[in-house]
Order: structure tokens, then sequence, then C-alpha cells
């Protein structure tokens, strides 16, 4: 994977116990949002100048980032979060993201770190079967605030060859 800045490095056995606790708890609360429609909320996990990025595992190990989706900035969340709960044009659907073996990975500045996580998003459309929508892993750089961790950066790289044409949601 060509993503620098996600490499492993030496952070004290403690101190990552700890983080990984706090990115895991993280990643309950950020997944529970969404998973309960709540999109409108998700904008309030990033910093204001944040970055979010949907990309393939093929294009990311290429060293190419560009992807499916790509967001700058807290305005630019809010805007899209509004535009898919206020303006859906699509059959409903329920979401249940699985996230697993989160990693601290690297302290990139005082309160700051690089973190990995495999998520699984299943998809379950009203009136069909529940089907697997997305799979791959986050990489993320987090920055802690005053009411626990932000993310400044969460590049999601999906595995998944085929995907659906449907990638509206946030992962």
């Amino acid at each position: 994977m060509k993503l620098t800045g996600y490499e492993q490095a030496a952070v004290g056995l403690a101190e990552a116990r700890e983080l990984r606790l706090a990115v895991e708890e993280f990643n309950a609360e950020y997944c529970a949002v969404l998973d309960n429609g709540e999109v409108e909320q998700w904008p309030e996990f990033f910093t204001d100048a944040a970055i979010y990025r949907v990309t393939s595992k093929e294009n990311a190990d290429m060293g190419m980032p560009v992807g499916l989706i790509y967001i700058d900035g807290k305005k630019m969340l809010r805007d899209r979060a509004v535009a898919i709960a206020r303006t859906q044009m699509f059959a409903p659907r329920y979401n249940l993201h699985l996230v697993t073996n989160t990693r601290v990975l690297q302290q990139t500045a005082p309160g700051e770190f690089t973190a990995q996580a495999n998520f699984i998003l299943l998809q379950t459309l009203v009136e069909g079967p529940t089907t697997l929508h997305l799979a791959g892993r986050y990489y993320d750089r987090f920055v802690r605030s005053g009411h626990g961790l932000l993310l400044q950066e969460r590049q999601v790289v999906y595995d998944t060859t085929m995907i659906a044409t449907d990638l509206v949601y946030p992962v």
C-alpha cells in the first residue's frame, strides 16, 4: 500500500492500547450514527479541514488516491450529508458497518496519530436480501480535541472489485 504517512511506527505499548480503545469507541459511535440513518450528524466526526476519500485498493496500491468520492473540508461533508438526508432518490435501505482489527500505527505530532481498521458494510434493501455492499480498510489521521477524537483524514480503501452503483452513503 502506498498511502504515505500510514506506515507502522513505534508507539509505546500502553499508549497504543489506550489509543486503540479510543479509536474503537470512535468507530462504534461513527458507525452507529450512519447505521441509524443520522447522516446529518456524520460531519461532526471530522475537523473543519478534514479530508474524506473513498478509493479502490488498486488505485491506492499504485499511489493514485483519486477515487469515487473526494471531500475536502467540513462544509463539503455537511453539503453531502444534507443532500443525502433530504433528497433521497433511491430505494430505502438499512446499513450495518462492522469494523475490526484496529491498529494504531504512528504518532505524527502531539495529539495526532494514524490508525487503520478493517470494515465490512452490509446493506439490506427494504424489499430484498442483505448483501455485502463494500469491504476494505479505513486509513485514518486522528486529532485529539477537547471532546475526544476527530478525523483529520479518512481514506476508505475498498477491496470490492465490483461495487454497487449506489455508493451514496458515507462508509
